[in-house]
């Protein structure tokens, strides 16, 4: 009997290694059932079973699997990693955590143990325990694949807490075990925009380095992309590729170009690379021509996809940054390609043949630390929108530029809302020095984590090894519904370096509060410049640090004076190119036209530039007439669903006259409204400011919601904006 049982059990685990083998989940997940109905207890079933329900993406039920699994076999590791697994890629990283530190004690002795714990302190911003982790796995690493993975997590959580050379260095320790782990080279570009020893020759380096590994061997296979040759003037399919159609600082300065872009002249495509959406992707979806998803397909399947769509005009938004389109771009998935706006320096490939930036940021001279070739446009490289993440909340009271705090707190408070990571030991050091220039004075520091105590305070620590009074110093653990928020409590902002800030610099001066920044010498540390240049601000733009400091202590010496530079700074920066994103959307379809015809020039007339500026002016005559005037503003209502501006006002008026109808019945005895028109009303108004900011209609329209429910001071609020948006 016990010799039957034995057989039976040895094929049943045999079936389940086959079908786990075919990658038919939901059968797997069948004959997991059926072998646990026999037998309870069924190891290997109760690992499968929990594994195949999460791969179709029944989550509850493959939560619910693994609970009972453990249940039975509470200290099985494999079981423990799997549902760790299926926790973090569902964001439910805190439950995962004590799964891991479990499978860590069971089994000490095995790296991949402790790299499954600091992989998830990365995403719980535990970084002092994730590199403890790391370092127990490097101890441990038998194989070349252990050694490059504790690598990988020794930078990611060096990098978080200041460490920003020591992880560099364990980048290019992994490269050089495995020159072609992605992973190792992305990680250590990005640190290196942070690294003040590393100028932009070092980083362009680094980024050929990166190409001259995957490059190669696909330069071959580059189409010729002779069915795309034609008119000049024709219409054009261009992509934008991106991980970040979702809550990311690059969606501050994309979203208007995505709504805006003059459909008359482009096709908008986004293709989109990370996993899972939220509420901004939603919007994007809605924004686009078409929205097409390449997370989870192999980099081939998502470079034929690409080419399926005839894209003349192929987008990089990403650049050296996660989850990221780079090696599409290698295989040269469009005949014009370019970068702009996801990373402050080269891709290093020779496939992408422009990087847009303007002369501010990139000033004549500096062409050389590229591979593409630079596009200067004569506005700022990008416009900014601000609340990306709410855009309704851009009109609310509480988001309205109030008078500067040293009036009522009397002391300057100086402060930084950038990520930690910029913030080096220089930094702190020049940023301690403005505080004993200014007595009486406070730096405020809002960042990741500094709601820990023990974070907090060792933080501190580090200050005052700097010499800097800690005392003085206000840390703030980061909130992403504080956003903006924070400003209220700063007088005068202060920018890192070498590495500044790019959104964080916008939603400064967007809040009122001027910036004192460096100047540096490449993409990565003249980002603020550019910014303040723009603006016509360069008395905020230091050389040096002492002009740093001079500049921070002046502004300092007379509060009357902040208080009314704050109350007219945010509208100078709207009133600016910073934020003109009917400007900015003209010029940069300039940009891509003329990206265009100097590719079909070039392709029609090889090797003769003579024949190819002759070209150039001769199409220039050709420019269809009805593009001398703007573009009508489109509203995409929903999916492939967009109409222009008026249409959306038609719309908007209709619902709101159908909710004032039923307002008298839409009244509870309690006075609450019950209707849904002023619902759908709401939701039109907010879908056509995300695509047209400061419509005057869509405002007004949301002002009669508030009124019609009580909320007298946000409707004042929106018919002030509805009034200013209309002034010429």
């Amino acid at each position: 009997m016990t010799s039957l049982r034995a057989k039976q059990s040895d094929s049943d685990t045999t079936r389940l290694r086959t079908a786990l083998e075919s990658l038919n989940w939901p059968a797997l997940t069948r004959m997991c059932r059926q072998v646990l109905r026999k037998k309870a207890g069924h190891l290997m079933a109760h690992r499968l079973l929990g594994f195949s329900l999460g791969q179709q993406r029944e989550i509850d039920a493959a939560i619910k699997a693994y609970k009972q699994a453990l249940a039975i076999w509470p200290d099985d590791a494999e079981l423990l990693i799997n549902f760790a697994h299926l926790l973090v890629e569902n964001a439910k990283n805190e439950d995962a955590l004590p799964m891991l530190e479990k499978v860590c004690a069971i089994k000490p002795h095995q790296a991949n143990s402790w790299l499954e714990l600091a992989s998830c302190c990365y995403l719980l911003g535990l970084h002092e325990k994730g590199l403890e982790a790391a370092l127990k796995a490097t101890d441990l690493a038998s194989t070349p694949y252990e050694h490059v993975a504790a690598l990988c997590q020794k930078a990611i959580h060096r990098r978080e807490l200041g460490q920003v050379q020591e992880a560099v260095r364990d980048c290019e320790a992994a490269i050089a075990i495995n020159p072609r782990n992605l992973g190792s080279h992305t990680n250590r570009l990005l640190f290196m925009l942070a690294d003040p020893t590393v100028d932009a020759s070092a980083l362009a380096r680094a980024a050929r380095e990166y190409a001259a590994v995957f490059e190669p061997p696909l330069k071959p296979l580059w189409p010729g992309f002779a069915e795309h040759r034609g008119d000049p003037w024709r219409r054009l399919r261009v992509g934008f590729l991106s991980p970040d159609f979702r809550v990311h600082a690059v969606m501050y300065f994309v979203e208007g170009v995505l709504a805006q872009l003059d459909r008359r002249q482009f096709e908008v495509f986004a293709f989109y690379l990370y996993p899972r959406d939220d509420h901004v992707t939603q919007r994007v979806q809605r924004h686009a021509d078409h929205f097409i998803r390449l997370a989870g397909l192999d980099i081939n399947a998502q470079t034929q996809i690409v080419r399926d769509q005839r894209i003349d005009i192929l987008i990089d938004l990403a650049g050296h940054t996660g989850h990221n389109g780079l090696l599409i771009m290698a295989r040269k998935a469009a005949p014009v390609q370019a970068t702009w706006v996801g990373f402050p320096g080269t891709t290093g490939l020779s496939a992408v043949d422009y990087l847009i930036t303007d002369s501010m940021t990139d000033p004549i001279g500096v062409d050389n630390e590229y591979s593409e070739r630079l596009y200067r446009l004569p506005t700022r490289l990008c416009a900014y929108r601000p609340m990306s993440r709410n855009p309704l909340w851009r009109y609310q009271p509480r988001y309205l530029v109030q008078p500067t705090p040293a009036i009522s707190t009397g002391y300057v408070t100086f402060g930084s809302c950038n990520n930690l990571g910029k913030i080096t030991d220089e930094v702190l050091s020049v940023w301690g020095k403005i505080l004993a220039e200014t007595p009486n004075s406070r730096l405020l520091i809002e960042g990741k984590n500094f709601d820990r105590t023990d974070f907090s305070l060792s933080y501190l620590k580090r200050c005052e090894d700097l010499g800097i009074d800690s005392t003085r110093i206000d840390l703030i653990g980061l909130n992403t519904n504080n956003q903006y928020l924070t400003y209220h409590k700063i007088d005068i902002a202060l920018d890192p370096f070498p590495l500044n800030g790019g959104t964080t610099s916008m939603d400064v001066l967007w809040m009122g509060v001027p910036l004192v920044a460096m100047a540096g010498l490449s993409f990565k540390s003249r980002l603020t410049a550019g910014i303040l240049l723009h603006l016509g601000r360069p008395e905020w733009l230091a050389q040096s640090h002492a002009q740093y400091i001079e500049i921070a202590s002046s502004l300092a010496t007379d509060v009357h004076a902040l208080n009314q530079l704050r109350l007219g700074l945010r509208s100078e920066a709207e009133n600016s190119v910073l934020m003109r994103e009917d400007l900015f959307c003209h010029h940069f379809g300039e940009a891509l036209r003329t990206m265009w015809q100097t590719w079909l020039a070039q392709a029609e007339y090889p090797d003769d530039s003579t024949a190819q500026l002759q070209a150039l002016q001769s199409w220039t005559p050709q420019r269809p007439t009805d593009w001398a005037t703007s573009a009508v503003p489109g509203v995409g209502l929903e999916p492939g669903k967009r109409v222009t501006i008026h249409e959306a006002h038609r719309r908007l008026e209709d619902t709101l006259a159908r909710a004032k109808a039923a307002l008298p019945q839409a009244r509870t005895t309690s006075g609450q409204i019950e209707n849904p028109r002023w619902a759908e009303l709401t939701e039109l108004a907010e879908t056509v400011l995300s695509a047209v900011p400061h419509d005057p209609v869509a405002l007004t329209c949301l002002a009669e919601v508030e009124f019609a429910h009580g909320h007298t001071d946000f409707a004042v609020t929106y018919l002030r904006h509805a009034t200013e948006s209309m002034r010429p």
